[in-house]
């Protein structure tokens, strides 16, 4: 047996795809393997809901493999965002507890990492300095998005 001196210690193929998300950039090995010691994997069929418009948020989820429609409920044809492996999405169930406002729908077969709120919540009180640096990122990701929303309906305006 060859020792690596240079390689991670406990690192699996799931905890180099975490380590990859912008979610989880600013966490050391040592506590993104304690998140990864809380995320629940699940696995969904083509075209099965892993959940409908109007639910309870509870959890964000992490594409592992495959890819995620997220779209208006019986509306195929209305996707508002394909979330491709490497990806995350129902980010705002980890802040407020409030319906989804999409559906969330399998493209392809997928396999996902599940991150229930009520695991962050008890990553808050745990391990507190962890969960704020996934706060700040799930701000920024969420800034990010709501610049790009604004930029691309004004970036729109111009051209009609």
């Amino acid at each position: 047996m060859e020792l690596n001196p240079f390689r991670r210690r406990n690192s699996t193929p799931r905890m180099e795809r975490l380590r990859a998300l912008s979610l989880f950039a600013a966490l050391s090995s040592g506590e993104l393997a304690i998140v990864d010691g809380l995320l629940h994997e699940r696995e969904f069929l083509k075209d099965e809901v892993i959940f409908d418009e109007g639910e309870d948020g509870q959890a964000i989820y992490i594409v592992l493999d495959g890819s995620v429609l997220i779209c208006r409920q019986g509306e195929s044809d209305a996707v508002l965002a394909t979330v491709a492996a490497g990806g995350f999405f129902g980010d705002l169930a980890l802040l407020e507890n409030l319906p989804r406002a999409a559906q969330a729908r399998a493209a392809e077969n997928a396999r996902l990492a599940v991150f229930f709120r009520d695991d962050f919540l008890g990553l808050m009180e745990t391990h507190g300095i962890i969960a704020s640096k996934i706060s700040l990122q799930l701000a920024r990701n969420m800034g990010r998005r709501l610049r790009d929303a604004t930029l691309g309906d004004a970036a729109a305006r111009r051209h009609l």
